[in-house]
């Protein structure tokens, strides 16, 4: 497999998921919540390795064909992106906010307990353990974030990959056509575009979570909500607006 198609690949596939979007944005907050992660990655990456074999295998000079189809998309993709932004909006807005919560109050207080309830332990231990938790203690457990559904996860990811019309555009027709350009080694610079899907979608799902102590406030998780809401806000006002 020629070396420098492959490379070209990855380097072209990288230039085009690594910008900040709606997909992007998603997989981002799924990880740093530690929700559904691999199947949001995975969602993810094999849809853009079927875009690219779309675009590869020529079907893209098709679609092209069909203006009114990427029409179509452009503002059902436009729509989306304004109600899911909407929903970013009312919970940055909301009182309670959200907390990412690394550990439960439970475990928070679980050295201490088990101490307590080990035979030997000192009275003061023991008194300590008694004595009702902190509110320090018990306000995160109140603040953790309700978990949503694998199913509302998979829909909301499949809904942001294939009704944006930039990935149609990008991968499909910019991608196809200068994978094409490289004649019998079009396979090899689609292989070098699909491990850039796949590393890309994997390292931001899972490094994520580096970002878990940053996120552990409510105001924190009220600020990213804000800025998903103007980032949902911005690429649909791109959609639909003339360029």
């Amino acid at each position: 497999m020629p070396l420098s198609s492959v490379l070209a690949g990855l380097g072209l596939g990288l230039s085009l998921i690594v910008a900040i979007g709606a997909q992007n944005v998603f997989v981002l907050r799924q990880g740093i919540r530690r929700e559904h992660v691999f199947a949001v990655a995975a969602i993810c990456a094999l849809s853009d390795l079927v875009l690219i074999v779309v675009g590869v295998s020529g079907i893209g000079a098709v679609l092209a064909a069909v203006p009114w189809l990427v029409e179509v998309i452009r503002w059902v993709g436009a729509a989306f992106l304004v109600g899911y932004g909407l929903l970013a909006l009312r919970r940055a807005l909301k009182p309670g906010g959200e907390a990412l919560v690394a550990e439960d109050a439970a475990e928070a207080a679980g050295p201490a307990d088990a101490r307590a309830g080990t035979p030997g332990a000192s009275p003061d231990s023991t008194a300590s353990a008694a004595r009702p938790a902190p509110a320090a203690v018990l306000a995160p457990a109140r603040s953790r974030p309700a978990r949503s559904t694998l199913t509302v996860a998979v829909l909301t990811c499949l809904a942001l990959t294939w009704l944006n019309p930039h990935v149609y555009l990008d991968t499909v027709f910019l991608l196809g056509s200068v994978a094409n350009s490289h004649g019998d080694e079009r396979w090899a610079f689609a292989a070098g575009a699909g491990a850039a899907s796949l590393a890309w979608f994997f390292a931001l799902a899972y490094g994520a979570r580096l970002l878990g102590r940053v996120l552990a406030t409510p105001r924190a998780w009220r600020i990213l909500d804000g800025v998903i809401a103007v980032v949902m806000f911005a690429i649909a006002a791109s959609l639909v607006l003339p360029h």
